[in-house]
């Protein structure tokens, strides 16, 4: 075995030891510790285990049993070796779409921000808020606030209602339940029937807008980014401030920014079939 001999006898005994952690929970610090070792290890047998977090050999069979009853861990070729097991790509797989958004979004929010010269964000949703969570600059916004990070209001910004156009309307309406239409400027939307006929709107346009909605000065529109299912999983805005970025730059920006979300669509495996046909038919 490698050099992680020892810290996985301290992770295995050393909490039990200290009373820090009992029973159950250090179960469950030790069978973390076993998918530890077989990742690390590529697989192990029993006794590997159990001398590596310093039990018994009966108390590492269980752990492993009990892993491989949920798919987390599987028996390999040679006999008496275990790896992991398919379970831990399914827990993978519910990883936030968030990471995988932007790595995939990164160079066409760079492209886009260097295109309209303008601030590109990328928010997907987080409880009741937008969170953003990738971020370029224009040069004319070398300026402007960074958004990554900040947890913003879905009903007044394009970002959020982008996102909250595209959800199903139960999950919609316990999140403007719980989180209410605040007014932060004189044109938030804080009419739950005037939001809903403009979430509408957005799903017939596939585009939003704000103006000065959050912030007085500050205009956006965004656009949905989605995943491999076709669901809408983020959204991808342009904003600025109102006196450069109004009514009439952003509907000269709308084609270009829709173009780059399916580029992310794309990216993230989207296939718009409607796109597809219109493509071959041109062709």
């Amino acid at each position: 075995m490698s050099n992680g001999k020892q810290t996985g006898n301290a992770r295995g005994t050393g909490r039990g030891a200290g009373g820090d952690s009992a029973g159950g929970v250090q179960s469950v610090d030790r069978a973390i510790t076993v998918m530890e070792i077989l990742a690390r290890e590529g697989s192990a047998g029993v006794s590997e285990v159990a001398a590596e977090i310093g039990v018994h050999k009966s108390t590492a069979f269980r752990l492993l049993a009990a892993l491989e009853e949920r798919d987390l861990v599987e028996q390999n070729h040679e006999r008496g070796k275990y790896q992991l097991g398919f379970g831990v790509l399914r827990l993978a797989g519910a990883i936030p779409t968030r990471l995988d958004i932007v790595r995939q979004a990164q160079p066409v929010v760079d492209e886009l921000a260097a295109r309209l010269d303008e601030t590109i964000n990328i928010a997907v949703v987080r409880e009741h808020y937008a969170v953003h969570v990738l971020q370029a600059l224009g040069s004319a916004a070398i300026a402007s606030q960074n958004w990554v990070g900040q947890l913003t209001p879905l009903h007044a910004t394009s970002s959020g209602k982008v996102l909250l156009a595209f959800l199903d309307e139960q999950e919609r309406d316990e999140i403007l339940d719980t989180a209410g239409l605040e007014a932060f400027t004189e044109n938030t939307i804080t009419s739950r029937k005037a939001l809903l006929e403009e979430l509408r709107q957005v799903r017939a346009d596939g585009f939003a807008t704000a103006f000065e909605e959050l912030e007085t000065g500050l205009n956006a529109a965004a656009v949905p980014v989605r995943d491999h299912t076709g669901a809408v999983v983020g959204a991808l805005s342009a904003s600025g401030p109102a006196y450069r970025m109004d009514r009439a730059t952003i509907k000269a920006q709308t084609e270009d920014l829709k173009a780059a979300g399916a580029r992310i669509s794309r990216r993230m495996g989207y296939l718009d079939r409607d796109q597809s046909r219109t493509e071959t038919a041109a062709g």
